[in-house]
């Protein structure tokens, strides 16, 4: 089924007191970009869209394996694309977008994730976009669960929003109708529970040609792709972070709000303390009772910002710490341990604690990077745009432990699922 049209709400009011009841303790017991519970849980094994979603970069109890650093690969897939977008893993699939070389299309492929093996693969249409040089138009991750695959792209004239089963059947379809951007798209869906979110955002202030954007959260039945509620936020630049949820608040992350919550029941705005001068492109972090996002721009300026969480109606958000030295534009931090690791977009990586963003530790470690990290035990891997892995220690000493060139650009975030690393190189998926 299709449906043609975008039921929107009443823009929020600017009036940071909540509108409903907020649930939940004034000290969140450690929690870490936890989603709240869905019906349709995915298991350790899985990786089900960017960044792992509520496991936020992190798999606690495993180990990286050693074939990365010694260049030996389980399998690769040839993609015949080199695109900006990660990949999600549902009971033993590989799931990704990459761009068609034959033709305007692009492709939802599936793999085995035992052999690499593609499975099957759906193409939609994908029309030229004015991009980043650091862009592609493959640049979205997709979302699964134990029922379905949920993937987004736009060519500025379109929007869309699909969902496949595991087969590659398509269930339903959005357009959510054209996207103002100087970057092109790259956000991503997350599902949570019932319901599948999308952080539209548009491009407002600076634009180029076309109509200033209008930017909103959406959230979708994921069985139908019913609207469920569409929330107007401040348009100002466009922004890409997926949004976190908790204790059934969707924690954004923009120029024009800042840091934000909206209820997850209905869309309605529960606080809000604009933090941001610039443009918001990684995903908000949770640890405790404090939301953590990054603002930036190509040209530096970025800055950190870490805010209380609300404990009760009525209570205003506050700003707890902000690090404006080597924070990052791009790259998505990491948590562990309380303590909060980074890598800037020009190769400096940092550790800071996590509650007080008090430093640790700094160091560069070169190159340019796009890619957020992830942790894997006890160890950290980056990877950079000029094909540079590197495995640091995730603790609050620096050490490094290994780094290998993989001999072509990363821009894509790699994933961990079931023991296996899989990092897009070039036009290739590489498993490890």
């Amino acid at each position: 089924m299709n449906f043609a049209s975008d039921n929107q709400l009443t823009p929020p009011s600017d009036c940071p007191t909540p509108v409903m009841r907020i649930a939940f303790s004034h000290r969140i017991a450690a929690l870490l970009l936890t989603a709240c519970s869905t019906s349709l849980p995915s298991n350790a094994a899985d990786w089900p869209g960017f960044h792992g979603l509520g496991k936020a970069g992190v798999v606690s109890n495993a180990t990286l394996p050693a074939g990365l650093l010694e260049q030996k690969t389980k399998w690769s897939l040839d993609l015949k694309s080199r695109d900006v977008g990660s990949v999600a893993v549902q009971d033993g699939r590989v799931y990704l977008l990459a761009m068609s070389p034959q033709s305007e299309t692009i492709r939802l492929i599936a793999a085995e994730l035992a052999t690499g093996k593609e499975l099957w693969s759906q193409e939609y249409p994908q029309l030229a976009n004015h991009l980043h040089s650091r862009n592609t138009l493959a640049s979205s991750t997709p979302a699964t669960d134990e029922q379905f695959v949920y993937i987004a792209n736009s060519d500025r004239q379109h929007t869309w929003l699909r969902c496949l089963d595991h087969d590659g059947n398509l269930q339903w379809s959005r357009d959510f109708g054209p996207a103002q951007s100087q970057h092109g798209f790259a956000t991503s869906p997350t599902v949570v529970g019932d319901t599948v979110l999308l952080n539209f955002s548009q491009q407002n202030e600076q634009v180029r040609d076309g109509e200033p954007g209008t930017s909103r959260m959406i959230a979708v039945d994921r069985k139908t792709g019913e609207t469920r509620w569409s929330t107007p936020v401040t348009s100002t630049r466009v922004c890409y972070g997926v949004p976190a949820v908790i204790n059934n608040q969707v924690i954004g992350a923009n120029t024009g709000d800042g840091v934000f919550a909206l209820s997850l029941d209905n869309g309605k705005l529960l606080w809000r303390l604009p933090a941001f001068k610039m443009r918001c492109v990684s995903s908000p972090l949770i640890i405790d009772d404090l939301a953590i996002g990054t603002s930036g721009s190509g040209g530096g300026g970025n800055h950190l910002v870490a805010v209380r969480i609300p404990s009760k109606p009525g209570e205003t958000p506050t700003e707890v710490y902000r690090v404006e030295k080597y924070a990052p534009y791009v790259p998505t931090a990491v948590i562990k341990d309380g303590m909060l690791f980074i890598v800037d977009d020009k190769g400096i990586a940092s550790c800071v604690d996590a509650k007080t963003g008090k430093s640790k530790w700094t160091k560069r470690i070169g190159g340019n990077f796009s890619a957020s990290p992830i942790i894997v035990g006890d160890q950290m891997l980056l990877t950079s745009l000029e094909g540079e892995a590197t495995v640091l220690s995730a603790t609050g000493n620096y050490q490094k432990i290994g780094q290998v060139d993989l001999g072509a650009s990363i821009g894509a975030t790699p994933a961990f699922a079931d023991g296996n690393l899989l990092i897009r190189v070039g036009d290739e998926l590489r498993c490890y």
